[in-house]
């Protein structure tokens, strides 16, 4: 018992003890921290953002170690259709079935009235030689969805990352009630 007191007794009486230990726990909330953030797996917008009302194209980025999400589950809507303008590096799959349209003649394949998708998964590839597809650093992904009996359009600037993966799934949540319409939109005054 005496040699505990004694212990207190010479940490309180060493004036570098409690700075160094002070200084150790904050290095470890901020290294603790900043591995969190890089790791994050979930980023979120709300359906107006993604629908580009506020005068922001929305972005995603994709990597070659691993696929990034684009989820529709928050906001309710079923994937109705979809365009890539360069396909040439990057691959797309849906967690459900979805009509698929070939050429200008709109040959289908699936049930074009049943989709229904939620997810689309994007997938860096490297670069195909597509004929007529000129050499791009970035594509836009278009969507159409489907939900509470309205259709809405999304465009995504589709992005090429190297490196680590910042995030893994961009989910759309639906918009908050707000008094105006459109709670995105801001009105000049």
């Amino acid at each position: 018992m005496k040699k505990n007191i004694l212990f207190t007794k010479n940490i309180s009486n060493n004036s570098y003890f409690l700075p160094l230990v002070s200084l150790s726990f904050v290095a470890v909330v901020l290294v603790a921290g900043r591995a969190v953030a890089e790791n994050a797996v979930l980023r979120s917008i709300f359906s107006c953002q993604a629908q580009g009302l506020s005068g922001v194209v929305p972005t995603i980025k994709i990597w070659y170690q691993q696929g990034t999400n684009l989820s529709f589950i928050p906001s309710g809507e079923k994937i109705k259709k979809v365009w890539l303008n360069d396909p040439s590096q990057v691959t797309i799959d849906f967690d459900g079935p979805m009509c698929m349209q070939f050429g200008q003649g709109g040959n289908s394949t699936g049930d074009c009235q049943n989709s229904s998708a939620n997810v689309i998964q994007l997938r860096r590839i490297k670069k195909l030689a597509i004929p007529g597809v000129p050499d791009t650093k970035n594509t836009l992904l278009t969507v159409i969805t489907e939900g509470q009996e309205k259709s809405k359009l999304y465009t995504f600037r589709i992005l090429y990352g190297n490196g680590n993966p910042e995030y893994h799934t961009l989910a759309v949540f639906p918009d908050t009630p707000s008094q105006s319409a459109t709670p995105c939109v801001k009105l000049p005054q």
